[in-house]
């Protein structure tokens, strides 16, 4: 005998010697006792489902914990049949038994019994769906477009000249953002998705379940925030290279902050003031990022507004909306947060009352995450896998996914990060 076939020997007998004594099996049990344990004890998670914040994620946790709860029950007959047949019928040399064949009446029930389970599911389940998809209540529609990999925000208006309801103070006009959507307290938000390119899936766990976005099409999903606080989530259908770092967030403000939030978003644009860093970012931006990256009221030498042209670069004809960058937490598909982590943790885990005063101060000099922005201005790839081979360009028609390496100096990061936070 070999000694591979010798290894192989031992280990059959050490199995066998296992499975005739109960030590093994009290171990393996102590150990799924314990995983169920720490599955239990775990704090609470950002992207939890368990944790509904909404009416349309309560609906949908008011219908999951019974039909798990039943399945559960279904699970551990299942097991303690299996495992006492199993350890009541082992092999202990015997003969084998006579076989015969089934009992039609067991048969029978075995297959009624799922039958009726199943109805008795499927009809809450259908009824759930038809009400999760109703948007005939609508208070606020948001635009929503995902793309390889960052998500978009239009907010449209409507015929009274409103944005979701709310009326701007000095007129109004189109908001579009991106990285987190903002939304108001316990209103009813339809969002229309759609994407540029491949099917991306829109999922906010603790405020409703997932909806896919599909090219060419437009699908409409529900979400209702019970107060205000960050809300995250994460795209739930693979994209491509950067599909772990397509992230998103809904923010919910109340009412007056909501309409703080609106106001901010169509202020006029401001140039800085001259002499400073952040006026000598504005001309590196118009210089490296005007091409591809709009931000509103931005002009040229001649005083021409600047129009954005993403589709001449960008492969989804697209790139985020600048406009207001520091009003946001989150950049690069909300892959990174702007805020510091000392700031992070003031606005994230503010309480609901105070949580709108935090978030709209934005983002400040004291509380930039300046080592991201930085490292991403630096060499964008190297922080979010953008395509796969920079060669493969030829192959489409020389344009880019996401963004490229723009192999910009020091002192021109310098500068853009002076004038990006002055975008607020």
């Amino acid at each position: 005998m070999n000694p591979t076939d010798t290894l192989i020997e031992k280990v059959r007998t050490s199995l066998m010697t296992d499975t005739r004594s109960p030590r093994p099996l009290r171990r393996a049990f102590a150990a799924l006792a314990a995983v169920f344990v720490l599955a239990s004890c775990a704090a609470e998670a950002p992207q939890d489902t368990w944790q509904p914040e909404g009416e349309y994620a309560q609906k949908i946790q008011d219908l999951q914990w019974w039909v798990f709860l039943i399945a559960g029950i279904v699970g551990v007959i299942v097991f303690a049949v299996v495992l006492f047949a199993v350890f009541k019928f082992r092999d202990r040399g015997q003969a084998i038994p006579e076989q015969s064949h089934g009992n039609a009446l067991i048969e029978y029930a075995f297959i009624a019994g799922p039958a009726v389970l199943l109805a008795v599911i499927a009809i809450p389940t259908v009824s759930l769906v038809l009400d999760l998809n109703d948007t005939s209540d609508a208070d606020c529609v948001v635009n929503v477009t995902g793309q390889q990999w960052w998500w978009e925000y239009d907010y449209p208006i409507d015929a009274e000249g409103n944005i979701c309801g709310f009326a701007p103070t000095e007129g109004a006009a189109p908001i579009v953002t991106s990285g987190q959507m903002i939304i108001p307290t316990q209103a009813k938000v339809v969002i229309r998705g759609t994407s540029r390119d491949v099917i991306h899936s829109f999922w906010i766990p603790k405020l409703n379940g997932k909806r896919d976005m599909v090219p060419g099409r437009v699908h409409t999903w529900n979400f209702q925030a019970n107060q205000p606080g960050i809300y995250a989530g994460q795209c739930a259908e693979f994209c491509g290279l950067s599909h772990a770092n397509m992230r998103m967030e809904i923010v919910a403000l109340d009412d007056a902050d909501f309409q703080a939030w609106i106001d901010n978003q169509l202020k006029p644009y401001e140039s800085p003031e001259e002499g400073t860093l952040a006026a000598a970012g504005e001309a590196t931006f118009l210089a490296q990022c005007a091409s591809c990256h709009q931000v509103d009221g931005l002009t040229n030498a001649d005083g021409e507004l600047v129009i954005a042209q993403p589709e001449n670069r960008v492969w989804s004809g697209a790139a985020p909306n600048l406009t207001h960058l520091m009003t946001r937490n989150t950049f690069a598909g909300a892959s990174y947060d702007l805020l510091n982590d000392r700031c992070r943790d003031l606005v994230w885990e503010a309480d609901p009352d105070v949580f709108g005063d935090r978030y709209l101060v934005g983002v400040t000099a004291e509380c930039l995450n300046e080592i991201d922005l930085k490292e991403w201005l630096r060499n964008a790839p190297a922080k979010k896998p953008m395509y796969a081979d920079p060669e493969q360009l030829d192959e489409t028609d020389g344009l880019v996914r996401g963004m490229p390496n723009l192999n910009l100096s020091e002192d021109q990061i310098n500068e853009l990060v002076a004038y990006l936070l002055d975008r607020k």
